[in-house]
């Protein structure tokens, strides 16, 4: 279990500290930083600032590929480590499994864990070669008579997985998973035969919605932010940005929470704000907030850091194992978004990807 092993160390060894591990790792090229005074809570050195904070608590509770991660967008570390971390959790068949989202356990390839290592692959900028050929072949393997990918895949063995994504055995094809995975695939200009039918699928979910979930719609905007027609997106966009203001589906404002009931099925508290559709300034989902509201929504998103220095999670907990994984993934998450919004202080840090041209 993550975590484990930084246990027994700790009881044998002195803990290093930062500036030990400063002085012990590589010395890379740094760009200028701006003058601070120690004790400021944006100094990323003060140990009392978010990201110093969100640190300490990823090596103390995060899996490899998470440490790695954060290595590479905050600390300077390179893309290599991340890519080797995620290519222990890569199948034979192409698709990746062994829990990589954390709600399904187990070695299977499944297609959450797909979209889950297309969005580490597109955040290293290394989303295209023989692996992703090799995926998209897996992906034809799998999918459902209409060309998309179930949230689930049948497997001859049930592996544990959340009480959320129930197996069947002949699931049908979903929105959910198959919205993000074409989205990234096209953003990063990938062409597979695989994508013409998976895209018409996603065009005909997108611009048919009448009734969603949050999280359907998050999977609708990551198609939308990917997909080549710019024009035929925004459109559609427009549109869902409507459908997601009249039935509720977004807490504009935090402080109003109860007046924001969480979708059917969803846990207590379960509910999505602002950045979590518009997780980068050039989302098309920004374009459904006010600056008011996105400022709201980011300042809720800041407050939210726990004590110990991680995120939360706001779904339902259903495994010890899954709810450890699941914290610094959040973490990462809330951390990229911030700084894509200008709430993290300078330094270095990976950019984010490129939205399509």
């Amino acid at each position: 279990m993550p975590g484990d092993e930084a246990s027994s160390q700790t009881s044998q060894t002195p803990r290093p500290t930062q500036a030990t591990r400063a002085a012990q790792a590589p010395q890379l090229a740094q760009p200028p930083r701006p003058a601070q005074s120690p004790e400021s809570p944006q100094n990323p050195e003060n140990p009392q600032s978010p990201l110093a904070r969100a640190e300490q608590f990823i090596w103390l509770t995060a899996r490899v590929l998470e440490q790695r991660r954060f290595a590479f967008h905050f600390l300077g570390g390179d893309a290599d480590p991340v890519d080797t971390a995620l290519g222990s959790y890569l199948n034979g068949d192409g698709g990746y499994g062994h829990a990589l989202d954390p709600d399904l356990r187990g070695p299977l390839s499944q297609p959450l864990h797909t979209a889950h290592a297309l969005r580490v692959l597109d955040s290293l900028g290394r989303c295209a070669g023989q692996r992703i050929e090799r995926l998209c072949r897996h992906l034809t393997g799998v999918s459902t008579p209409d060309g998309a990918l179930p949230v689930v895949s049948p497997a001859p063995r049930a592996y544990p997985a959340a009480p959320y994504h129930p197996t069947y055995d002949a699931p049908p094809g979903e929105l959910l998973t198959t919205g993000p995975v074409v989205g990234l695939l096209h953003r990063n200009r990938v062409w597979h035969a695989w994508l013409f039918r998976a895209t018409d699928f996603c065009w005909d979910r997108v611009e048919g919605l009448r009734h969603s979930h949050p999280y359907e719609v998050q999977s609708a905007v990551a198609f939308l932010d990917g997909v080549p027609d710019r024009a035929r997106a925004a459109a559609a966009a427009d549109r869902l940005g409507r459908l997601v203001r009249e039935q509720r589906l977004v807490v504009l404002d935090p402080r109003r929470r109860p007046e924001y009931p969480p979708a059917p099925g969803y846990a207590p508290g379960e509910q999505l704000f602002p950045h979590d559709f518009a997780r980068r300034p050039e989302s098309l989902a920004r374009g459904w907030f006010t600056d008011e509201e996105m400022r709201r929504s980011l300042d809720f998103l800041t407050a939210a850091q726990q004590v110990d220095g991680g995120w939360p999670v706001r779904r339902e907990a259903w495994a010890p194992g899954s709810s450890l994984e699941r914290r610094p993934i959040a973490t990462l998450e809330a951390l990229l978004t911030l700084r894509a919004y200008g709430r993290l202080p300078d330094g270095i840090s990976r950019p984010g990807p490129v939205p399509p041209r």
